[in-house]
């Protein structure tokens, strides 16, 4: 499978258990993205992919110790899961069975302050996996030794998600929709939108996206979502957007755009500043004034080609 580099870094899933003081420090990212996947942004920070029984695929991770001091650093993988729209991974090294599958070609590297280096990982699917979609984590972990802590050990990791569905054929759809918008009181006068979001396809989704209001010629935004939801198939979730933004009392057109990887879905409405209560954003109905602009612009223009049309054909006859 062809790959691409990303370039981009990013810690998808972290876990720290140490003293704010503690100077021990790492981050991790991905380095190679499946060339198809390269215009997903899910696949630019964690391992996402589709996968037949008995296939094996490779990818590469980098990590990096951002402290002051040589760090030891170890790496495996653990299990993961979808609980209550989040993606959950439990403490310590519990394993499952996509954690099973991955085998990282380095299990300990010591690194230099501000050295990165690529760690190779093996994805390998048995011939006689079952179908669905599996969760794991692929960990980079410094522990801290007893003569700096005492009694307390100290432990920092950091993890990039696997997200791998088993299954002949192709890969299943993703998609969702939005089943309405909300506001409800946020901190002081700031409000909070809300939106549910039902996953409709085959993969789980963690939703991204962005929220603009507009009111005469006042824009503000975009705001974006400040809490990462994980949405099994089948499944309703909540995203929530905060307006940290003073904005003048009335009525604001909202325009909310949410997406999960390639796929994006859009909500409009209107929505009455300042929310004092928890209210429904009243949704839009019909097309809205851009549609019927072009509308009437293309019909315009068929006017006057068909004018220009009947025209020719008359000095033609005459020719």
């Amino acid at each position: 499978m062809a790959l691409g580099v990303s370039a981009a870094p990013a810690v998808a899933v972290r876990e720290q258990r140490q003293d704010p003081a503690d100077d021990a420090a790492i981050s991790i990212r991905m380095l190679d993205i499946p060339a198809s996947r390269v215009q997903d942004p899910r696949a630019q920070v964690y391992i996402v992919d589709h996968l037949n029984p008995g296939t094996t695929i490779h990818r590469r991770v980098e990590v990096q110790n951002t402290s002051g001091e040589t760090q030891k650093i170890d790496f495996y993988s653990g299990a993961a899961s979808v609980e209550n729209n989040a993606f959950a991974v439990p403490e310590g090294r519990t394993g499952n069975e996509l954690s099973g599958w991955i085998r990282l070609k380095t299990a300990t590297l010591e690194l230099d302050p501000g050295e990165r280096r690529p760690v190779e990982v093996e994805i390998a699917v048995p011939r006689k996996a079952s179908k669905g979609e599996r969760y794991a984590a692929i960990w980079a972990q410094v522990t801290s030794s007893k003569e700096r802590t005492g009694n307390v050990t100290q432990i920092h990791r950091v993890g990039i998600r696997v997200y791998l569905d088993v299954g002949p054929g192709g890969e299943p759809p993703t998609d969702f929709r939005i089943d309405g918008l909300a506001a409800e009181p946020g901190t002081g006068e700031f409000p909070v939108v809300t939106a549910t979001i039902t996953n409709t396809g085959q993969r789980a989704l963690d939703m991204t996206g962005t929220l603009s209001l507009h009111k005469a010629a006042v824009q503000a935004g975009p705001f974006k979502v400040t809490n990462g939801v994980t949405i099994l198939p089948g499944q309703s979730g909540q995203v929530r957007v905060e307006v940290d933004q003073s904005l003048p009392a009335g009525t604001w057109e909202v325009r909310a755009k949410f997406a999960s990887g390639t796929v994006e879905r859009t909500a409009t409405g209107t929505i009455v500043l300042p929310v004092t209560a928890p209210m429904a954003v009243t949704p839009t109905t019909g097309p809205n004034w851009l549609v019927y602009a072009v509308g009437g612009l293309a019909a315009l223009v068929l006017v006057i080609l068909g004018g220009w049309y009947v025209v020719r054909r008359q000095r033609t006859r005459l020719a």
